[in-house]
């Protein structure tokens, strides 16, 4: 009797450890998301930094385990999740961070898409704030729409842009390739 206490507590604690949600840099992750009627699964997580600073806990959803970018840019969907941890993002380096991000991402050639990242932009123009929440659904179907603090703000068709929007993290030249790899669960 006293080993199946024993083996019940033992599997209660590892059951409940299991369905906690992960942690990093102080922001707590779901282990799953739903959006628009989909509910894909966290499949990594990690820090943007620059010069020290940690700016933003990015994380990737997909609807099961990835472990490649090119296996998320062809999923039929994932959804990018950046939780902003300093005061020292505003909307204007965020734009800055995108240009720069779409810029590498295509490889310099940003002319096919230039207005729907004109468009992108506009999704940053209010103050952003440290605790601030972006998600960026990025759905074959539909194209990426974007949610801040949980409310969606637009959706932007087309499969090229979708693409190079997945390629500012998980890209041949990312953000930071410590946070694409993270994001991939290594």
């Amino acid at each position: 009797m006293k080993s199946l206490s024993t083996l019940l507590l033992a599997s209660s604690v590892l059951l409940s450890s299991s369905l906690q949600a992960k942690e990093v840099s102080g922001v707590q992750l779901a282990d799953s998301v739903q959006l628009e009627n989909q509910t894909l699964q966290l499949n990594g997580a990690g820090v943007r930094s620059k010069f020290f600073i940690d700016l933003y806990v990015g994380s990737l959803y997909v609807p099961t385990h990835l472990d490649t970018a090119q296996a998320v840019i062809d999923a039929p969907s994932a959804a990018v999740r950046l939780n902003i941890t300093s005061g020292m993002i505003t909307a204007d380096k965020m734009k800055d961070a995108i240009t720069e991000g779409f810029d590498d991402a295509t490889d310099g050639n940003t002319a096919p898409i230039a207005a729907k990242i004109e468009q992108f932009m506009g999704l940053f123009s209010a103050e952003i704030v440290e605790g601030d929440q972006f998600t960026l659904l990025a759905d074959k179907a539909t194209g990426v729409t974007a949610y801040k603090n949980g409310q969606a703000q637009a959706t932007i068709a087309g499969e090229e842009f979708r693409q190079a929007l997945l390629k500012i993290w998980l890209g041949a030249e990312p953000a930071q390739e410590s946070l694409k790899d993270a994001m991939l669960g290594k």
